[in-house]
């Protein structure tokens, strides 16, 4: 982030990126976590899975599950696993085999090494954007850092969570960061997760650096300013006043004179004029 900002906002953002680099953290520790630990996660088409029962090596299979939610076993033939948890599954197949008569007590189980069924889209702003499995009760967090976490130098200070049902839910980065469990809502199947680059302005004139730098929340002029490097020798913040150019609805820009606690809006061109003695 270029240039100079007000202590307030800079901490906040120093807060910020020391929670994002942890979350890169996790996600990497996330990575590596044993891929049967999927709790209360269940089983769907795509997803592949490992049988095995104890003491009948001959049984074990790695087994991709259907369209309709069956997987083919030994001496059983098609069983449906679909919605069902990985014990859940275990017990159905030891059913079928008692039922049968071919194993009168079997100990089976069962092994997610591929989670395919349920997945939340992870886009925008982030390390590795990409689809990721549900592999339990999962946030918007753990999706986060599943992604290896935000890129502190572009991303927006809000994320967008669109359901598959259409529903839209805007979440408050800040307040995401500092534990807020109101912008950390649970997510499902089929959820799209966008973390757009943040907003930027523009500003040119009597500034030391003219150019385009990111907005940060609620950022005034005399904050913009700052950010640019200060005013030049010969600018002024006063008078003649700056001004903001900013597009309508309609695209058609307008220019106002504004002071130094003006709110500046995404896009806004600020312009920074020469005093006149």
């Amino acid at each position: 982030m270029p240039g100079k900002i007000s202590s307030g906002v800079k901490a906040a953002w120093c807060r910020i990126a020391l929670v994002m680099g942890l979350m890169a953290g996790w996600g990497a520790v996330a990575g590596d976590a044993p891929l049967h630990e999927a709790g209360d996660y269940r089983l769907g088409p795509g997803d592949v899975v490992r049988i095995s029962v104890f003491n009948y090596p001959e049984l074990a299979i790695e087994t991709r599950i259907s369209q309709t939610g069956n997987i083919t076993f030994p001496l059983t033939g098609p069983i449906a696993i679909g919605d069902l948890t990985a014990a859940e599954a275990e017990g159905r197949i030891a059913g079928k085999l008692r039922q049968g008569g071919y194993i009168s007590d079997p100990h089976v189980t069962v092994v997610v090494s591929q989670f395919k069924a349920r997945e939340v889209a992870v886009m925008g702003q982030v390390r590795n954007p990409g689809k990721y499995p549900i592999e339990r009760q999962s946030r918007v967090l753990d999706m986060l850092a599943a992604a290896g976490g935000v890129t502190t130098a572009d991303a927006g200070d809000t994320a967008t969570l669109l359901r598959a049902n259409g529903e839209k839910l805007v979440i408050d980065l800040n307040a995401l960061f500092e534990g807020s469990a109101g912008q950390n809502p649970e997510v499902a199947a089929g959820d799209t997760l966008f973390v757009p680059k943040a907003p930027q302005f523009y500003v040119y004139g009597e500034v030391q650096r003219p150019g385009a730098y990111r907005l940060q929340r609620g950022m005034t002029v005399s904050q913009a300013i700052s950010a640019a490097g200060g005013l030049t020798p010969r600018g002024t913040d006063t008078w003649p006043a700056p001004i903001v150019k900013r597009r309508d609805a309609n695209g058609v820009e307008r220019e106002t004179t504004v002071d130094g606690s003006y709110a500046l809006q995404p896009d806004d061109v600020l312009y920074l004029r020469e005093r006149w003695f």
